[in-house]
């Protein structure tokens, strides 16, 4: 079954003052890390939804960039953008945002192996919160593109079918925590990723308008 990999990437980064895409983390730029991430856990094709920035961005070996010109609407936009941009032989996929550099290439692993259980919906968990990457099989595009409104992604939908979600404990594979402003590159540890993770900022929901801490079962 062939499990694609989507990230999203278009967003301006106002707090950080550049595209997060274009944001380096020793060295590599984030839209790079994610693009790995997934392939390294396992995924194909990786589609990658730019924006803002998008003329900037560096090359993408092994990735399909998605230009979203509507970007300024939000995530809810990129990601009906990346859904749509999928092959059609992909069963499922692997969404990541760009704004996590700490993940681990053994969380897309995990949520892969709950689609291969059966799983149509399979959320990644850290400590008991609900995080990222998320999988989505192909059944439940339809209904997440409804609920993919202004800056919010997939979170409606699971919340609005947590019947469907599958929670896959992601403890010791690698970190959620995002980077929102310059200040998140130093506070945490790139060389011990999640050694400290700000209050309040193990996401989902905070660096987005849905931001805040996620009800069980929600996603952002």
């Amino acid at each position: 079954m062939t499990v694609a990999g989507l990230v999203l990437a278009a967003g301006a980064g106002s707090r950080l003052g550049r595209p997060k895409a274009l944001v380096e983390v020793d060295g590599e730029p984030l839209v790079r890390r994610a693009v790995r991430l997934l392939r390294a856990g396992g995924c194909a094709p990786v589609h990658v939804v730019v924006g803002a920035g998008a003329e900037a961005l560096p090359a993408l070996p092994g990735a399909v960039p998605v230009v979203n010109r509507r970007w300024r609407e939000g995530m809810g936009v990129s990601l009906r953008c990346g859904l749509t941009s999928l092959p059609a032989d992909a069963r499922a996929v692997v969404v990541v945002l760009v704004d996590q550099p700490w993940l681990d290439p053994a969380a897309v692993r995990r949520v892969r192996a709950g689609y291969a259980a059966g799983a149509s919906v399979a959320v990644a968990t850290y400590a008991g919160r609900v995080g990222h990457p998320v999988l989505l099989a192909r059944a439940t595009w339809p209904a997440v593109t409804r609920f993919a409104v202004g800056d919010r992604g997939a979170r409606d939908f699971l919340c609005a079918r947590s019947d469907l979600v599958v929670r896959v404990p992601c403890d010791g594979a690698g970190s959620p925590a995002d980077v929102d402003t310059p200040a998140d590159l130093t506070a945490l540890s790139p060389g011990r990723p999640g050694e400290r993770v700000p209050s309040g900022r193990v996401t989902p929901g905070s660096g987005s308008a849905a931001g805040g801490v996620a009800r069980p079962g929600c996603v952002r």
